[in-house]
């Protein structure tokens, strides 16, 4: 089930996020993750539009929403490659005729999962804050 965050589910989300960018990103300092706990609790997820998918009522995983920015996608490790971020996705491109996201190049598992899912690499960036490279990818209806 799909259903809006609420803030008491605030703590179960950071640790899905930081769990979720540890293995997905481990190309990045630990440390970097650790650094980003708090703003992704007080800041990030607060202020994105964000939705849950649950399994028997537990939290599997999130999708973050700023406009037609993609800000978030993680699934709970232990619920990866069952549908459920695929679930997230189509939720959100019901909602837009556009989506846009940015994605870590070395994270090939998400670069292939958005590809699949019909986005397209628009241009190569470099993240300031890690100094990676990073597509930039968009999905439209059209």
């Amino acid at each position: 089930m799909i259903r809006a965050y609420k803030d008491t589910d605030i703590d179960t989300l950071v640790d899905i996020w930081y769990k979720g960018s540890l293995q997905a990103h481990h190309f990045i300092d630990s440390g970097y993750w650790k650094s980003q706990i708090e703003e992704m609790k007080e800041k990030y997820i607060p202020m994105s539009e964000t939705h849950v998918i649950t399994s028997q009522s537990k939290i599997v995983g999130f999708i973050s929403m700023v406009d037609n920015y993609l800000a978030a996608l993680f699934i709970d490790v232990a619920y990866q490659n069952n549908g459920a971020g695929k679930e997230l996705l189509n939720f959100e491109k019901k909602q837009r005729n556009m989506i846009r996201l940015k994605v870590y190049k070395e994270n090939s598992p998400a670069v292939r999962f958005y590809k699949k899912n019909g986005f397209v690499i628009i241009k190569e960036l470099t993240d300031e804050q890690t100094d990676k490279q990073e597509y930039l990818m968009e999905w439209s209806k059209n």
